[in-house]
């Protein structure tokens, strides 16, 4: 596949050391940090002192340990950002449930900022005000969802989306807090009744500016250039920067036999562009750069698993953006 190069040098070492300490791991960087500068100057839109980490990735620690000692973990690697997939915790912990304020202290003792949360569609849907208190309570300035905008794969089904995404948009707008939606590969397929149209142009298109945003999942979009070729997933960041204040960075191992053309890995063990993708974006707005891995709590070995891929995952995304 022409489009996938190796991102970085350390790519056989990540993979020959997966279970070795987070300070070798950390050590491999010195030389790629170097190559990254030359590739990709000081006019980085990813600020390297802003570096995300979407709690997806680290869902066990989260269930398991709860949000004090998960945050106090994420700070000490050096995490800024906190994206949220739900507010919940192992009841044991504290006998009851967290409560949101009791998160958003957590955050602001550990010097943490809530930058956004994946909610369902259909909380969008029923309880829009709930989830915009929610944004409120803990600080953060976006609040999204990671549902595709329809399940009707066609042009009418995306327009229709993009109407009730921009009614939910200007709602969060008048809280002051912007909207987005977080892409899968799906989005980039064309509409089943006019194969020649992209359904995420479509959603582009007729969604309002001023209200709703994009997250860019990097590693689905390529994916979608994988599956439904044709695009450029810089382009679309590189046309309307302000549209996308978030990125989820996740890389993929070329695998042919995967049907998306890749396996999830550790950020920096694996084949997408990055260096060319931080480069081609452009310096007109800057993006939070957040870190995801599905595949993170099944990381040997576990423990620490998922802290562990975090941890690697951290070093490899400043050695990038350094």
């Amino acid at each position: 596949m022409s489009h996938i190069h190796k991102s970085f040098d350390r790519r056989d070492f990540l993979r020959a050391t997966a279970g070795t300490t987070v300070a070798l791991a950390a050590a491999s960087v010195t030389g790629a940090a170097a190559t990254s500068a030359t590739a990709a100057p000081n006019s980085l839109s990813i600020p390297k002192d802003r570096i995300g980490i979407q709690l997806y990735s680290i869902r066990d620690k989260v269930s398991a340990l709860g949000f004090a000692v998960v945050l106090a973990e994420l700070a000490r690697i050096g995490y800024k950002e906190i994206e949220f997939a739900g507010y919940t915790q192992s009841t044991s912990i504290l006998g009851r449930q967290i409560t949101l304020p009791e998160i958003r202290k957590l955050l602001d003792d550990h010097g943490l900022r809530a930058v956004g949360s994946h909610v369902g569609i259909g909380n969008l849907r029923t309880n829009l005000q709930a989830e915009l208190d929610a944004a409120q309570i803990l600080g953060m300035p976006h609040v999204g969802t990671a549902n595709a905008p329809s399940n009707v794969n066609t042009v009418a089904g995306y327009r229709a989306a993009a109407d009730e995404f921009n009614v939910w948009g200007a709602a969060a707008t008048a809280r002051g807090l912007k909207l987005y939606q977080h892409n899968h590969a799906g989005e980039f397929a064309f509409a089943t009744d006019q194969p020649s149209v992209r359904l995420y142009d479509v959603f582009l298109k007729n969604t309002d500016p001023r209200h709703v945003y994009l997250e860019l999942d990097i590693y689905w979009a390529y994916v979608g250039q994988y599956r439904w070729p044709g695009f450029d997933p810089a382009a679309y960041v590189r046309n309307q920067p302000y549209r996308y204040p978030l990125f989820h960075m996740k890389d993929g191992d070329a695998n042919a036999a995967n049907a998306n053309g890749f396996d999830i890995v550790e950020f920096g063990a694996g084949d997408l562009p990055y260096e060319r993708f931080v480069r081609d974006i452009g310096p007109r707005a800057s993006h939070v750069g957040i870190w995801e891995q599905d595949t993170a709590p099944s990381t040997l070995p576990n423990p620490p698993g998922s802290f562990g891929a975090a941890e690697r995952s951290f070093t490899a995304l400043k050695g990038l953006l350094g």
